[in-house]
């Protein structure tokens, strides 16, 4: 049986992730013309990796090969890169809310056949 306490926390984790990397391609865009800026980008995929999860290991073949890290290159940014980064990972906080949507759903439906 699935433990939907486990399953809303991982969700849950997953989102802020999700949400962290935006704001780290939000900054790459906003910093595009600093001098000597480094692009970042956030990865967590050996988080979301270990599960049994559809969507997180769905998340996690996304997202990038280490835990939750800060990377920076020598690369420039590439303004049309990030923005199509931050659609995909627009997509897969969408992904992610429609899972915790289904988890809640499935409580209350656990909960009203209690009460009948």
């Amino acid at each position: 049986m699935i433990n939907q306490e486990n399953s809303i926390s991982r969700t849950m984790h997953a989102m802020d992730l999700i949400a962290e990397r935006h704001k780290a391609l939000a900054t790459n865009l906003a910093n595009m013309h600093t001098p000597n800026y480094r692009r970042k980008d956030i990865s967590f995929s050996q988080y979301l990796g270990g599960t049994s999860n559809v969507l997180e290991t769905k998340l996690a073949a996304k997202m990038g090969p280490s835990p939750v890290t800060v990377e920076t290159s020598d690369e420039r940014v590439n303004p049309a890169m990030e923005l199509s980064e931050m659609q995909k990972n627009s997509m897969l906080y969408a992904v992610a809310v429609r899972r915790m949507t289904s988890l809640i759903t499935e409580m209350k439906t656990v909960i009203n056949m209690g009460n009948g």
